[in-house]
């Protein structure tokens, strides 16, 4: 079992990564990259006190982890609105309406363990497969012209004043920014804690919802970027921890060696002290989107942490 520490200096060393890339846009990512940690690095260097806020969340998210009796979602079962932000300079990048309610079906089957999939988990990870139980309700789609090939992570994709759009309601609905990313990335989150003028997901066209043109956007074709990143936006990590053997700040998923890519046959084994067998088919590692397909109990309890009173995302559960 994993020890969750809540020092800042581990904290800070967990949001450490590599230097953002020069944004090229490219047709198609060879490999899964997603940019919420490097997006998060970025953040805290413009913003000392988010460090700060973001180890309180922490301290209260794990308080709230080791209380499980009183770790409930407030009113029940939360369902969370969606806005979706087209921003486009190509017929193929104006993505329809069909392939967004696609996503949020995605969204809604993979969080509710309704995924075709589910039933694939091992045995040994079977006891501990979760129905996160939170729903998404497509609320609005905005759509943008734009001139702009590519709009990398410095977040201009959701300012207006830089040719994006401003989140819609941020405190009390989810924004999606679709727009083509660049450099290889696939999406990126904000994660609870940073300023709702730029809180939500973005996420390139190629990789949102199911797309008809699998020879395109394969093998991120079947929604699961969002899946991931939404992961993030409820304050998930990626499950290797984003260092060889790190720590997601979960204690029922074990430690990886590092991403995984592909679809990695089970069992996969990791060379990290008393974890042999990774849950490479979790959403928040690297693997393409039919190799993942769940999430865990203790992700799903530091998911519902947020919607606790005192927590981030209390603003998402208040009627």
């Amino acid at each position: 079992m994993k020890k969750i520490c809540l020092s800042l200096a581990i904290l800070l060393a967990l949001f450490s990564c590599q230097k953002e890339d020069d944004v090229q846009a490219i047709p198609k990512a060879s490999r899964r990259i997603c940019a919420s940690q490097e997006v998060l690095e970025r953040q805290l260097k413009e913003n000392p006190e988010l460090a700060a806020k973001m180890s309180q969340i922490e301290a209260f998210t794990e308080n709230a982890m080791l209380n499980q009796s009183e770790n409930r979602l407030v009113n029940g079962k939360i369902q969370i609105p969606v806005v979706v932000n087209v921003l486009y300079r190509t017929a193929a990048e104006n993505i329809s309406a069909t392939q967004i309610q696609s996503q949020i079906d995605v969204l809604n089957k993979d969080f509710n363990a309704q995924n075709s999939d589910y039933n694939q988990v091992p045995a040994l990870f079977a006891g501990v497969k979760a129905n996160v139980g939170i729903s998404f309700v497509l609320d609005q789609v905005i759509r943008k012209s734009t001139t702009k090939s590519s709009w990398g992570t410095r977040d201009a994709i959701k300012k207006t004043k830089q040719g994006g759009l401003d989140p819609t309601s941020p405190t009390t609905k989810l924004n999606l920014w679709v727009g083509t990313i660049g450099g290889g990335i696939l999406g990126y989150a904000q994660f609870p804690g940073g300023s709702s003028a730029t809180d939500g997901v973005v996420i390139d066209p190629l990789y949102f919802g199911v797309t008809s043109d699998a020879s395109v956007s394969y093998p991120y074709n079947l929604g699961r970027t969002a899946t991931h990143e939404v992961g993030h936006w409820l304050n998930l990590r990626h499950i290797w921890g984003d260092a060889n053997c790190g720590n997601d700040l979960v204690s029922d998923t074990p430690q990886h060696d590092s991403a995984n890519f592909g679809v990695p046959t089970y069992p996969h084994y990791s060379t990290c002290s008393g974890t042999p067998v990774e849950m490479t088919m979790n959403y928040m590692d690297y693997t393409d989107d039919r190799g993942m397909y769940m999430f865990s109990l203790g992700q799903k309890s530091r998911m519902d942490a947020i919607f606790l009173s005192g927590g981030p995302r209390i603003s998402f559960a208040q009627p």
